[in-house]
């Protein structure tokens, strides 16, 4: 899933692809480079990000939804927690509803998801973005994480939503400590074995960074991220992992190609 975030202040890209044109060149290239899912979103969900009302944020999506889905056949996603956005974006070409609220209390986004007939992902989140990283605490992260998500499934079929149609988000960095984060990988096996298609969406993500300590003395760049990104992804892809969210979709691609090719050939021997 390749991400184009048409935001000033997203944590990693904010501002990079803000004009309509950049973002749909940027996302028509990650199609070109390989992506299955385009995750496009309007407002930054990093720690302390403003709030943003639906107009400007569909002002802001809107236009290049349009003119990716247009362009290519492969799934749209919208991130959003946002009702309105996300009736616009299905209207414009959107297949699948990202809400990182999980769908939380939002009766209205259940509905435009259950009368669209479109996808949806769920993620976790301890807190909101304004608050998730103040001392974030779990008695048992992995059982707690599995217990939430799994009563929001239940909670989304029971009202009218088709289990083939969910898709679930442990949520790295949202409301988690680096161990917490850590903690998640380890167990993503747990979470592939709720039925479902399970993203993970760890892409230049802070946790990452103390792994990259031992070997690298200056402040990590985007690209040593992105490598950081691509190498998580290959352990995830160990777990069955269905979907990463990231956005180097050519670096993180090939490692998976390679990686996957490298399992093949050890089968053969």
């Amino acid at each position: 899933m390749g991400i184009v975030n048409v935001t000033p202040d997203s944590f990693s890209d904010g501002g990079h692809f803000y004009d309509h044109g950049s973002a749909i060149e940027h996302g028509l290239r990650m199609v070109n480079q390989g992506a299955d899912i385009l995750d496009i979103g309007g407002e930054s969900t990093r720690p302390n990000a403003l709030v943003i009302d639906a107009e400007e944020e569909w002002r802001r999506v809107g236009p290049v939804i349009q003119a990716v889905a247009k362009r290519t056949s492969i799934p749209i996603s919208i991130d959003t927690s946002k009702a309105f956005v996300a009736m616009r974006a299905i209207d414009a070409g959107a297949q699948i509803v990202n809400d990182v609220t999980g769908v939380s209390d939002n009766p209205q986004m259940v509905d435009v998801v259950r009368l669209s007939g479109a996808g949806v992902c769920v993620m976790h989140m301890q807190g909101n973005p304004r608050t998730m990283q103040i001392e974030p605490m779990y008695h048992d992260v992995v059982g707690e994480i599995l217990s939430s998500l799994t009563l929001r499934m239940e909670m989304l079929v029971a009202s009218g939503i088709l289990r083939e149609r969910i898709c679930l988000d442990p949520g790295i960095g949202f409301g988690k400590t680096h161990d917490h984060n850590m903690a998640l990988v380890r167990a993503a096996g747990n979470f592939v074995a709720l039925g479902v298609p399970i993203l993970f969406g760890h892409s230049r993500k802070r946790f990452l960074l103390k792994h990259l300590e031992a070997c690298i003395t200056d402040e990590p760049s985007e690209a040593d991220r992105d490598s950081a990104t691509a190498g998580m992804a290959c352990a995830l892809a160990v777990a069955n992992v269905q979907i990463v969210r990231v956005h180097a979709v050519a670096l993180v691609r090939s490692a998976l190609e390679l990686f996957c090719a490298g399992i093949e050939i050890e089968a053969t021997q």
